[in-house]
């Protein structure tokens, strides 16, 4: 009985000390605020070996690749999060930017209004389809957008694109006024867009 007790604060100790899955996405999602991206992959791609089901660990993941240009692999990843959840609507954003920058603008306009069916009032969705519509060169669907997203939650940088959209318009007037409340200070500077996972 008395070995049991010794052996087992031991057994014990050598457990806790074991990094865990949520313990890597933590470690990775440090490693992405610091710059470090190749690192962030490393520990997600930990996390996602001690628990292939973390779909936090795929979106994660599928950021890291996104941000860093590598298209391909962040389409696979926002993708196995939706197969597994239909309803995240962060991944769909996150999947439309993708085939944004892909140049695939007509699909990810599908994407996100999915993503708006099912969260009509979130304002990083609007903000996405936007900056979608101004690559396709519909500044009137933009700034409507954009309109939205000012009307849920400002952000300097929405004044900024509206104000770049109406620019394009010819609204040289209406683009000055925005690009001029985007420099008062009184809003936060950006709009949190990727806000990944909620």
């Amino acid at each position: 009985m008395k070995k049991l007790f010794i052996l087992l604060p031991v057994l014990l100790a050598a457990c806790t000390t074991l990094p865990t899955s949520s313990e890597y996405l933590l470690r990775g999602d440090g490693y992405f605020q610091d710059g470090k991206p190749q690192k962030a992959l490393e520990a997600y791609n930990r996390a996602l070996e001690l628990n292939p089901e973390n779909l936090e660990g795929y979106a994660s993941r599928g950021a890291v690749y996104y941000f860093t240009g590598d298209y391909d692999n962040a389409e696979k990843d926002f993708l196995h999060v939706l197969s597994k959840n239909p309803y995240q609507v962060d991944a769909y954003t996150a999947y439309a930017s993708t085939l944004a920058a892909k140049g695939d603008f007509q699909n990810a306009l599908t994407v996100l209004n999915l993503a708006l069916q099912l969260r009509p009032s979130k304002p990083e969705i609007f903000f996405s389809r936007a900056g979608v519509f101004f690559m396709l060169g519909q500044f009137e669907n933009a700034v409507r957008d954009y309109t939205s997203v000012i009307n849920l939650s400002p952000a300097a940088e929405v004044y900024n694109a509206r104000g770049a959209a109406y620019e394009r318009m010819g609204k040289k007037d209406l683009a000055q006024k925005d690009f001029e409340t985007a420099k008062s200070g009184r809003m936060p500077e950006k709009l949190n867009v990727y806000s990944m996972i909620d």
